[in-house]
């Protein structure tokens, strides 16, 4: 499970990575981490600052990101990426892999944000702070930090594998079932799952 922070919303228009957080999760469980601040000289916006709490001073003294990204993406290696809006955080990885010239390696994309819409229908919202509040999952840091946010993910995620056993009778979850899902029109899904649990 992957969450950045960032200095915008698009690397396209100069937003760069402040910090990062990779939870390995291993048959329903957060086994590994990694969790740092990034330097990518930057200057960090004032609202950036007010949502996230990243100082420019926090990130002046972190590692610089041409260290930091090989380890990321040596941690990551082949395992499947997943991340709450995982298309956001994927093209920031690609984006900073790019400018370094390195390659990613992870296998299946997985989204989190697409499988509580296709399995938790009828929410008002679908941010992660809704959904998290939706099934009893709390917060246990600040919310729009990496750690705290990649903690909450990992446990939604972790919910909804639980809700495709227990609602679905899908017996079999893996990232590809996963990633599968979330490609998936939502009117398609429950015939989906019926087949697979069968």
């Amino acid at each position: 499970m992957l969450d950045f922070e960032t200095t915008g919303l698009s690397p396209a228009q100069g937003a760069r990575i402040t910090e990062v957080a990779a939870l390995r999760i291993v048959e329903g469980r957060v086994v590994e981490r990694f969790v740092t601040l990034i330097n990518c000289n930057v200057d960090i916006p004032y609202e950036i600052t007010a949502l996230t709490g990243i100082t420019q001073e926090m990130v002046d003294q972190a590692p610089p990101v041409e260290r930091v990204l090989p380890e990321l993406l040596r941690f990551i290696g082949r395992d499947a990426l997943a991340a709450h809006n995982a298309s956001f955080d994927d093209k920031f990885l690609q984006a900073e892999s790019q400018r370094q010239d390195l390659q990613t390696g992870y296998g299946e994309l997985v989204c989190s944000l697409l499988l509580s819409r296709r399995l938790l229908p009828g929410l008002d919202s679908y941010r992660l702070a809704n959904v998290a509040a939706n099934q009893g999952i709390r917060f246990r840091g600040d919310a729009h930090r990496a750690e705290a946010d990649a903690e909450v993910s990992a446990e939604l995620l972790i919910v909804l594998g639980q809700r495709l056993r227990q609602h679905y009778q899908c017996r079999h979850i893996d990232p590809a079932l996963l990633a599968a899902i979330g490609r998936m029109p939502a009117a398609k899904v429950p015939a989906f799952l019926q087949q697979q649990a069968a």
